[in-house]
Parts: structure tokens; C-alpha cells; sequence
């Protein structure tokens, strides 16, 4: 059986984009993730140790946004999903990457780039970035 656990709006301010002015004046990224965990053991034991702490994978998260910018935000979904990836009971996550401020000549609400990653599966040569949905 496997649980999502979804953590919305983790808002980074970062300076990743193709163009100069992106990467010297920065702007607000937003970041959705859902997680597939199996969340059983943690409501047996009622133990924080049994379960993803969703705290610390938060401040891992932004720490992963705001350094080393890139170009892409294909590049910063990548990095996100190997973040969240490296707790051994996310079997899969969901990142969607929002850039409301990209720079783009016309009225727009957002920009938005949801990519979901797999845990590698021992033996078949799966990787983890390897883009596959959810069970």
C-alpha cells in the first residue's frame, strides 16, 4: 500500500534562469511536492522516526532551490526529485516547479513544470530519473 503525502507552496527565492537579469536580481520559485510513503508504521508506532519527517525535507528542499543556480527549471525539478528521493521509504514524488515571475512578453498567471521520478528498483536497471507516474 502506498500513502501521498503532499507538501504545497514551499516558496525559495533563487536566481536560476537563461538570462543575465534572472540570475543577478533572482525571483520566487514555489515549489508542490507529493510524496508516495507508506505511512502505516508511523500510525502504529505514532513515531516521528517511521515516517518522512516533512520538516527536514522541506529545509533540504530549499537548501536544493537556492544554491548553485542553473538554467533550467527542468534542471531545479531534477535536483528536487533527487533531494526528496534520497529518504529510502519515498518510493516516488511529484515536483512541480512554479516560476510566476518568468520573464515572458504577456499577461500569464504562472509557469509551472511537474515531473515525477521513481526510486531505482534494485536489479532492473531502472534509475531513479527515469520519468515514470505513479503506481
Amino acid at each position: 500500500m502506498t500513502d501521498e503525502l503532499s507538501i504545497l507552496g514551499i516558496e525559495c527565492f533563487a536566481h536560476h534562469g537563461v538570462f543575465d537579469h534572472e540570475r543577478r536580481d533572482g525571483q520566487v520559485f514555489r515549489i508542490d511536492l507529493t510524496l508516495a510513503v507508506d505511512t502505516a508504521p508511523a500510525a502504529a508506532s505514532d513515531d516521528l522516526r517511521d515516517t518522512v519527517d516533512y520538516g527536514s525535507l522541506v529545509d533540504q528542499v530549499v537548501a536544493a532551490v537556492t544554491r548553485d543556480p542553473v538554467d533550467l527549471i527542468e534542471t531545479l525539478a531534477q535536483r528536487i526529485a533527487d533531494t526528496c528521493l534520497l529518504d529510502p521509504r519515498v518510493e516516488w514524488v511529484r515536483v512541480t516547479v512554479h516560476k510566476p515571475d518568468a520573464p515572458i512578453e504577456a499577461t500569464f498567471a504562472d509557469v509551472q513544470l511537474t515531473i515525477t521520478r521513481r526510486r531505482e528498483v534494485a536489479g532492473t536497471g531502472d534509475r531513479t530519473g527515469k520519468a515514470e507516474g505513479p503506481a
